[in-house]
């Protein structure tokens, strides 16, 4: 793998155009070694064997890659790297008729939701990528409202990807989004709102109270918001996963038991 590491640069580019690192790998080696068996490849990238294989058919699929027959056994080289903007336009194509057809679905999709009316909705987020749409689903109604949350600031702000909580903010102003958080007792914690709402205006910083982290060690978060949500997530790696809720009557709930909680901390902070 030694002799990779001069090609990062150029394996994370060829994944911007839709190969899997692997891939990358395996197309770095036959473009440096100008075409290789299988063998030559996997003892050049560390791959080994089957995996090897494997890939090279993958990337002939994709007609990057193409083998002829050398000295009677299958030998591997690349196609005119003009090809790679072909795959990746076919990408954007395909990328692009899949909306289209989503887009047609959605009057269907909707009237089968509509088939059961009393019935919760519930959609689960497995891994990081997917449970931010829990925190775009917050700010997706593009209306004022008031959220209501517990939440482990540390474990969130290590969450979300650089830049987001700003831009989430940004949001929470624009559609006049207002917040109270149960939170614990920690430095973090009663520096949140200065440091990450520092640039809106303080009607929308969150009022939050506190709660001794050692008695109430949650590491999860929980939000009621919207007229009729309720999110959960677990920031613990080991179960990554976070849950949305649509339902009045979960969400009436929720919100009473927040302000039962809520007034029954004596210490409150709004800055």
């Amino acid at each position: 793998m030694k002799e990779f590491q001069k090609y990062h640069k150029v394996i994370s580019q060829l994944q911007k155009t839709g190969l899997s690192e692997k891939e990358a790998w395996v197309y770095s080696a036959l473009y440096d070694l100008g075409g290789a068996y299988p063998s030559k490849v996997a003892e050049y990238s560390g791959l080994n064997r089957s995996t090897v294989y494997a890939l090279l058919e993958r990337l002939c699929i994709k007609g990057l890659v193409t083998e002829l027959e050398k000295k009677k056994k299958i030998f591997y080289q690349l196609e005119n790297p003009q090809k790679l903007i072909r795959y990746a336009q076919g990408r954007v194509r395909m990328a692009n008729e899949g909306v289209d057809q989503a887009q047609k679905l959605i009057p269907e999709l909707e009237g089968l939701f509509s088939l059961t009316p009393n019935k919760p909705k519930v959609i689960f987020y497995e891994g990081k990528d997917e449970i931010i749409q829990v925190y775009d689903d917050h700010i997706a109604g593009k209306k004022n409202y008031e959220m209501y949350g517990f939440s482990n600031v540390e474990n969130l702000i290590s969450f979300l990807p650089k830049g987001y909580l700003r831009e989430y903010v940004k949001k929470k102003e624009k559609y006049g989004i207002t917040s109270k958080g149960i939170v614990p007792n920690t430095k973090i914690s009663s520096d949140y709102a200065k440091n990450e709402y520092r640039h809106v205006g303080k009607k929308i910083w969150p009022q939050l109270r506190f709660i001794e982290k050692n008695s109430f060690p949650f590491s999860a978060e929980l939000t009621v918001y919207d007229r009729n949500r309720v999110s959960m997530v677990n920031f613990d790696a080991r179960g990554l996963i976070g849950v949305i809720i649509e339902d009045s009557t979960i969400h009436g709930m929720m919100k009473m038991l927040f302000e039962l909680a809520w007034n029954g901390i004596s210490l409150s902070i709004r800055k």
